[in-house]
């Protein structure tokens, strides 16, 4: 929120400092080894383009991307804050550190839990991680000399695709990778339904997987980046008394966004770990599956349409509307098809029980009416 640099643009100070001693060695690094990489690939690849108009002008004072410094700082700040809020742990004194801290655990404990089952505990330090680094990162852009890390898609890409492969590494230790694909194919269907609808739900399943790296990274980016640019424009409308009341008044907002948007990548992440966690029980995830996918559908139309507005706001929709229709329909087909299979499964015990108590009834009546 507050960047103070010289000439009044947007790098901070920590950033042309850090450049000022390292951009040289890294920028020669690059130039002998990462641009000939890329270039090679894209030469391969048909894209007639060079690094540089791909990734912007090779110089020593942006060698080292900002973003990357930042969520550098943001990871020896998550270290930092864990250890000045646990200090010296003590069950019969505890400091308000350890008493933050052990709110926070209990509060993570629960919701993981609570989302996952009583067996999520075991995926609790991955998610803890997750969480504290995601506040760490969202918070750093209030303070002076510092911009959030997550205002870059780079780095929000880079945590949902994270987040993306340690939940499907979950999925595979635990069910296998054969199971671990059959379940992107739903239940076990009658011959002539599974030749029709299996691949229609395998098909959906897998891109509404694929596509969630994506919709984790897009959506944290969006949020932290209008945030960053909101406060940035605010305080540039009458320096220096924007510079200091305006933010002062944003801040608790700021805050608000940071949590909000941590809790949201979080609870996704959790959601995404329950739907493989458990295979065996898989009916139990059918209301997840549902909000998962809705929600997915939901939040990639709102960051198009918000792209390049008003044209986005009209006309992609209209080309979008059929799709989102579809994934409307099959949605609602597979929760259906699902719920009267799982109606199947326990339909038949009564029946069987009265039938077998009509028989025994007939079968009494006839003894005691036979000849002797």
């Amino acid at each position: 929120m507050f960047l103070f640099a010289e000439g009044g643009h947007h790098t901070p100070l920590i950033v042309e400092f850090i450049n000022h001693y390292l951009g040289e060695p890294v920028l020669r690094f690059q130039l002998a080894y990462t641009y000939p990489a890329w270039q090679w690939l894209f030469d391969k690849l048909g894209v007639k383009n060079t690094p540089e108009a791909v990734f912007g002008e090779y110089t020593a004072e942006n060698a080292i991307p900002w973003y990357t410094i930042m969520f550098v700082i943001a990871c020896i700040l998550t270290m930092v804050a864990i250890w000045i809020f646990k200090g010296k742990l003590s069950g019969d004194d505890p400091k308000p550190g350890q008493l933050t801290l052990e709110a926070g655990f209990l509060a993570l404990k629960d919701l993981i839990t609570s989302v996952v089952g009583e067996h999520g505990y075991r995926y609790f330090p991955v998610v803890a991680t997750f969480a504290v680094l995601v506040l760490i990162s969202n918070l750093m852009g209030i303070f002076p000399l510092f911009m959030s890390p997550t205002a870059s898609v780079n780095v929000t890409l880079a945590l949902g695709i994270s987040s993306f492969v340690y939940y499907n590494y979950v999925g595979i230790h635990e069910n296998g990778l054969i199971n671990h694909l059959a379940h992107f194919a739903g239940p076990k269907l009658p011959l002539l339904m599974a030749i029709i609808i299996t691949p229609l739900i395998f098909g959906i399943e897998l891109v509404s997987s694929l596509i969630r790296p994506i919709t984790l990274g897009v959506r944290l980016f969006a949020n932290m980046f209008a945030d960053e640019q909101i406060s940035s424009q605010i305080s540039g409308l009458a320096p220096p008394f924007t510079q200091f009341l305006l933010p002062v008044v944003l801040m608790p907002l700021a805050v608000f966004v940071a949590f909000v948007q941590t809790l949201v990548f979080t609870l996704l992440s959790m959601i995404y770990i329950s739907e493989v966690s458990h295979a065996p029980h898989e009916h139990t995830h059918g209301g997840v599956r549902l909000f998962a996918n809705m929600f997915a559908d939901e939040q990639i139309s709102s960051q198009i349409s918000g792209l390049a507005p008003p044209f986005t706001q009209f006309l992609l929709p209209v080309v979008l509307m059929p799709l989102a229709v579809f994934v409307a329909f099959v949605q609602t087909l597979v929760f259906t098809l699902l719920s009267m299979i799982y109606i199947s499964e326990v339909s038949h015990a009564p029946h069987e029980h009265t039938h077998g108590g009509e028989h025994s009834e007939v079968t009494g009546e006839a003894i005691a009416t036979a000849p002797v």
